[in-house]
């Protein structure tokens, strides 16, 4: 089974809480805080590996974690980074943020890696927490949480060179015919239902990798048969060799094939379209009208293609179309390298408003801000060093303006990052 999407979950490890201890020892009366650091929660990376074809794997394990942070020890010792999770998929995967669409990363190298979410920061001991006017706190901080965030998986393949065209006009036959691949061959349509990769060698350390894609039908553009699958796996080529088939074997017009094909491209993207396209008019070993003849050479002199007419079971005129292939691969230039987009979050903080007030349906007061979200999380409330570092910042973000605004009133119930507090002027006090 071929499977070329996916959707998983993944989940950055939490960073371990920083420690609040004192030096006591024999002879030192006066040690001193000495609460280490959190260590750093393991990142979750994805990677490239030339050793794997398939998302089918992630079909039956959907969801990643990456290991939390350990706690800050004593004598300032930072506690251990979390493992990191690293998530092998096919070469020319591309990775998505499932909410939002955007691109994350395209790895089209083997061993190319990119970070799709990354693990919250180790919580600071109190040892950190010393100045010059405050020479013993007891303040310390829970550990950062990790990025979590729904990915979508989409493989397309790499290939200079796709045989496209109508099922059963001899795309996994000149495959077979080029290369050591060798495809499922029957005389029935869409034999092929997964693309099948192989290599043609020309000697002298030149190749060049040719697929044999899932047959086309009219309206593929809109869905329909194998289109989106097929037309996906068309994007990555440099040059189409459009099949069809000359004989007319199938009952269909060969000239007619050219121009069905050319607007299903044209209708999914046009940047496909634009493509170079060779035509390969196959089963010319077999009658071949001469009226018909004349009207491939016709239709494939009006989209600017070079006509060969083939025959993959007989070898007939493969040299010829091969040579044409290569001279056209060499004509292109070299794509350019992709470059790794920007983590999610990154985008994200920077586009995000900075504070969003709801109502729930309790008619709680539900403040959203990344960075009081954050607060939230690493301070520790039982301590009361925490607590009034939580109120000082809570009334220097102004928030209580903007709730003020919405009509909030003494006791009314303020949520932030799922934490409950009672309102009270000038304060909020924690409920939970």
């Amino acid at each position: 089974m071929f499977v070329d999407r996916a959707k998983i979950s993944v989940a950055a490890g939490n960073g371990g809480s920083g420690m609040s201890s004192f030096r006591r020892e024999k002879f030192v009366p006066r040690g001193g805080p000495d609460g280490g650091d959190g260590g750093r929660g393991g990142n979750v990376y994805v990677r490239a590996d030339k050793n794997i074809n398939t998302l089918i794997d992630f079909r039956y394990r959907r969801k990643f974690k990456a290991g939390n942070g350990r706690n800050g020890q004593p004598a300032t010792k930072t506690g251990g980074d979390g493992q990191d999770c690293e998530i092998a998929v096919p070469v020319g995967t591309m990775v998505f943020d499932a909410d939002t669409d955007q691109l994350i990363a395209d790895l089209v190298s083997d061993q190319q890696t990119a970070l799709v979410a990354r693990g919250g920061r180790g919580g600071r001991g109190n040892a950190r927490f010393v100045s010059s006017t405050h020479r013993a706190p007891t303040l310390s901080e829970h550990g950062e949480p990790g990025e979590s965030r729904e990915l979508l998986l989409e493989l397309k393949l790499l290939a200079d060179v796709g045989l496209i065209g109508f099922p059963n006009v001899g795309k996994s036959s000149i495959l077979a015919r080029l290369t050591a691949a060798r495809p499922e061959i029957a005389d029935y349509h869409f034999t092929t239902l997964t693309p099948v990769l192989g290599v043609v060698s020309l000697g002298d350390g030149n190749s060049f990798v040719i697929a044999d894609i899932p047959g086309l039908i009219e309206g593929a553009h809109t869905g329909r048969g194998l289109g989106f699958e097929f037309l996906r796996h068309i994007e990555r080529t440099r040059v189409l060799v459009h099949v069809v088939d000359a004989s007319g074997s199938e009952g269909r017009d060969p000239a007619d094939d050219i121009v069905t094909i050319g607007n299903e491209l044209q209708s999914y993207s046009r940047d496909l379209a634009s493509r170079p396209q060779i035509i390969a008019a196959n089963k010319s070993d077999l009658s071949v009208d001469q009226e018909i003849r004349a009207r491939i050479i016709e239709r494939s002199y009006k989209i600017g293609a070079e006509c060969y007419f083939v025959s993959a079971a007989t070898g007939f005129g493969m040299a010829e179309l091969v040579a044409a292939i290569w001279r056209k691969l060499t004509e292109l230039p070299v794509d350019e390298p992709v470059v790794v987009h920007a983590s999610v979050a990154e985008r994200q903080d920077r586009n995000e408003p900075a504070t969003v007030i709801t109502r729930n349906e309790s008619g709680h007061f539900v403040v959203s801000n990344s960075r009081l979200e954050k607060l939230v999380f690493m301070t520790k409330f039982t301590d009361d060093e925490g607590w009034r570092r939580f109120q000082q910042i809570w009334q220097s973000m102004d928030i209580e303006r903007e709730l003020n605004a919405r009509g909030i009133r003494e006791g009314d119930i303020v949520v932030i990052a799922g934490r409950e507090f009672e309102y009270r002027q000038q304060a909020a006090k924690n409920v939970d």
